[in-house]
């Protein structure tokens, strides 16, 4: 699989303020969703990792209870890639 490439911080940013409920926090694609239980957290979190294996593209998450915390970057590529958004998506159909 050919190296994915960092997106011009412009062009990514411009992205990122047209996802919805999703911010550019310190260079990543932030995005926090609660749920109604740990139950419906950890389900929502099964389904992304899933998702991210199917990818090869993980991002960086934290869980306490219902609350889930997302950041989506490309550490090989030093910022925001395709995959990134495509990951964010992927998020996004989880949470809905």
């Amino acid at each position: 699989m050919p190296k994915e490439t960092a997106l011009d911080p412009a062009e990514a940013a411009a992205r990122a303020a047209a996802l919805e409920g999703w911010d550019l926090v310190d260079g990543k694609l932030h995005r926090e969703l609660r749920f109604a239980d740990f139950s419906e957290a950890f389900g929502f979190m099964a389904r992304v990792a899933l998702a991210a294996e199917k990818f090869d593209h993980h991002p960086d998450w934290s869980n306490s209870w219902n609350t889930v915390v997302i950041g989506i970057t490309s550490h090989d590529a030093g910022g925001l890639t395709e995959l990134c958004f495509s990951l964010a998506a992927a998020v996004d159909r989880a949470a809905s």
